[in-house]
């Protein structure tokens, strides 16, 4: 039986975050460059992508490029820009058919204008659309965005329109680029790598945590099922008991 079939379906994450690594180790198992990793792993976004919407999951964001990521040789960095305009060209038409929605999250002014542009145009072709909404985190760090939260609130108590004392969870969820979405409840991250990146560090402190050795490149929709209803499996108690919450 497939793992789509095992899925029960009033449970689906509401919003599944996934860090996309292995490209590189996936090209040089073959003895390519990096990049030829980058490029094979749009297929894998394409099945993802496709996999969540097929299954009713409202927010899958993708962490695509961190700003830690600018410090990798200059020819990766152009060619991975080049790869992320052509897809965003390639693909709208087929996410605007799919009936998706496309937002970013990052510091966005850093990228290339050309990427900036072509990134404004995708987003307002397919800002109708009610399905799926495929959020890219793109030169984004975790410990970025809550700095410049905090910066955006320091300013808006210097102005006298906030009060210290007003500042708690829900405040600072607002003065993220997250604010309009829930918080992930799932986080998967390919390759074998146990470690979260710098990759919304506020928002998934009660995310289920998966990860699988698959490199990116070759992460298809079943393997999101699969993770999936390992995450349908597990007991979210969020610092209850198991008792607490069987009563």
């Amino acid at each position: 039986m497939l793992f789509k079939d095992k899925l029960i379906s009033d449970r689906i994450p509401k919003h599944v975050a996934i860090i996309m690594d292995g490209n590189g180790r996936w090209a040089a198992q073959s003895g390519n460059e990096r990049t030829f990793g980058h490029e094979h792993g749009v297929e894998a976004v394409r099945s993802v992508v496709a996999g969540a919407g097929e299954i009713g999951v409202q927010y899958l964001t993708l962490y695509a490029f961190s700003t830690e990521n600018w410090s990798r040789p200059k020819d990766e960095v152009d060619a991975l820009m080049g790869l992320l305009v052509q897809v965003i060209s390639d693909e709208t038409d087929e996410l605007q058919k799919s009936n998706v929605r496309l937002r970013v999250i990052g510091d966005i002014k850093s990228l290339p204008q050309n990427v900036q542009e072509k990134l404004a145009w995708s987003i307002e072709k397919l800002n109708s659309s009610t399905g799926l909404t495929l959020v890219l985190a793109l030169s984004y760090s975790s410990k970025w965005e809550i700095t410049e939260a905090v910066k955006r609130i320091a300013e808006q108590v210097k102005l006298g329109k906030i009060e210290p004392s007003e500042i708690d969870n829900e405040l600072m969820d607002r003065f993220m680029n997250t604010s309009e979405m829930p918080d992930p409840e799932l986080l998967i991250r390919t390759s074998g790598e146990c470690r979260i990146s710098n990759f919304l560090l506020w928002q998934i402190a009660y995310s289920e945590l998966y990860f699988t050795p698959k490199l990116w490149p070759d992460y298809r929709k079943e393997d999101l099922f699969e993770a999936i209803y390992d995450f349908q499996n597990r007991e979210r108690r969020f610092g209850k008991t198991s008792q607490q919450l069987v009563s």
